[in-house]
């Protein structure tokens, strides 16, 4: 199959002029854009419509901005969020998505880091900006007038600005330049069995202010001319998510592990799709068997970071999956795994992925030292383990200490930031405890001042109104003092041993 800008040798050849808004737009004006769900009834958006609300909004910021400047977009599953972000790359300014579930502190942290100049939002996400940014309600700031031109940009322009989990320190903002879609399209359609057949139609139950829905489900969508599905889902249930699929006509979707599980757990069977995905973490021979009876098809894993992402992947319609293994590496990346001096190896090592590739980041947000660090020699380092089984890659374990918890990327750090500003807190460590149905859930270790009283609940309740109801401390243990190197630095790799040891002494 032949992917925009990409060569038969697996080089890209991209146009010296590529703006994402125009990729996505290009469909006839009357075919169906986005599905919308999010009402009492189904509506279906054209591309023409959507164009029209884009070319609003994007007239509306350029009286406030000049190109580079930074926009948030904190909205959920909706037409206006698609039609926000296209408008701000028209307008050649950074959109920047934020996540609803998040409070306070963390949007401050993410809207100052990043300097943002407004927020496209809605009324409820405006009440949580209050006094941290100045918000705009998108689907009221729109101006009438001629069709936008969009900016005339390039494949290394900046375009959109997705923060990480901050697995260490406060969380970084991975920089993409408008050929991050063009890079995304490849891994996004052989992971849905290539993408774009007849009646095709797609939807993800992840949101889209991170990459995964934005990059994997939503643009790629759209540039492909595959009607998306927007709906809103305060917390994933299996019937809702069999409810969307039969009321948006879905045939394609990408499920975080977790969804996969909950669904397994309720034993949930749902005919009638084409393809499905999964990507953030192995699933495992058993859920792919079950997947095979549940959907009647191969769930088709695939992998990937913000910094880097849909570069291997399974695809059930070319290749049969390996249990263990993430897939083949997808036409336009590189893909090795190194030894400590950057050499590939076929021998457990880091995976990394070479520079050249589309999807890959332009830089950390002012983070130069960063950006740095996280290449050796060519390579881009992922901060994954993994080896070769001939050409499928297999992941082994992350070397980071970043928690995966019901399909999110949580980084430790930030929610030790939060528990250390309560007044209770002396110092405290957070990991990543094994579960079945999450994955893990965070644990946090603390260690009360002399005559404090705070309890757990307390504790969690301080994080969960500060960053995000997500990431908060399932469970908190008390303790006289925390694991600690001669420089004061807590030990997480201890602390991860006494919260797997706790789950042994359960069973």
């Amino acid at each position: 199959m032949r992917y925009p800008g990409l060569q038969s040798d697996g080089s890209w050849d991209l146009p010296a002029q590529l703006n994402m808004a125009q990729q996505c737009l290009a469909q006839p004006d009357d075919a169906v854009a986005i599905i919308d769900l999010t009402g009492p009834e189904r509506r279906d958006v054209s591309f023409g419509e959507l164009a029209e609300m884009a070319d609003g909004l994007t007239r509306a910021l350029q009286r406030r901005i000049i190109a580079g400047d930074r926009v948030g977009v904190l909205l959920s599953q909706s037409p206006w969020c698609a039609a926000a972000h296209l408008a701000i790359w028209q307008a050649g300014a950074i959109s920047m998505p934020l996540f609803k579930l998040f409070r306070r502190d963390a949007l401050a942290s993410r809207i100052e880091d990043a300097g943002c100049a407004v927020v496209l939002t809605d009324f409820e996400g405006a009440a949580m900006l209050n006094g941290i940014a100045h918000p705009w309600i998108a689907a009221e700031v729109g101006i009438d007038g001629a069709p936008v031109t969009p900016a005339e940009t390039g494949p290394d322009d900046p375009a959109v600005l997705i923060y990480t989990s901050g697995t260490t320190g406060t969380p970084k903002g991975a920089l993409h330049g408008h050929r991050v879609l063009t890079g995304h399209l490849p891994g996004v359609s052989v992971s849905h069995d290539h993408l774009g057949q007849p009646d095709d139609c797609l939807w993800t139950p992840a949101d889209w202010a991170w990459i995964g829905g934005l990059f994997d489900v939503l643009m790629p969508g759209l540039a492909l001319g595959v009607p998306v599905v927007a709906a809103r889902m305060e917390k994933f249930s299996p019937q809702g998510c069999a409810d969307i699929i039969t009321a948006g006509d879905v045939r394609n979707v990408f499920f975080p592990p977790t969804a996969l599980r909950m669904l397994k757990s309720a034993e949930t069977q749902i005919p009638g799709l084409r393809s499905v995905a999964s990507g953030g973490e192995p699933l495992g021979a058993e859920m792919l068997v079950w997947g095979r009876r549940a959907f009647g098809l191969n769930i088709n894993e695939f992998y990937g970071q913000t910094e880097c992402n849909m570069v291997a992947s399974s695809c059930g319609a070319d290749f049969a999956a390996r249990p263990g293994s993430i897939g083949k590496v997808v036409p336009g990346h590189q893909i090795a795994v190194i030894d400590a001096d950057g050499q590939p190896t076929q021998d457990e090592g880091d995976v990394a992925i070479r520079k050249g590739s589309a999807s890959m980041m332009l830089a950390y947000w002012n983070r130069p030292e960063e950006t740095a660090d996280k290449f050796r020699g060519p390579w881009m380092v992922t901060g994954d383990r993994g080896r070769w089984q001939g050409d499928y890659l297999c992941f082994v374990g992350r070397e980071d200490d970043v928690i995966t918890s019901s399909g999110y990327r949580i980084g430790p750090a930030e929610i030790e930031d939060c528990l250390l500003a309560h007044p209770d807190v002396a110092t405290c460590g957070v990991v990543g405890k094994p579960d079945a149905l999450r994955t893990e859930v965070v644990k946090a270790y603390v260690v009360l001042r002399n005559g404090a009283t705070a309890d757990a609940k307390e504790l969690q309740n301080w994080v969960k109104e500060r960053l995000a109801s997500y990431s908060y401390p399932r469970e908190i243990a008390f303790l006289e003092a925390l694991p600690m190197t001669v420089t004061g630095k807590v030990i997480r790799k201890e602390l991860k041993r006494m919260a797997a040891r706790e789950n042994e002494d359960n069973t």
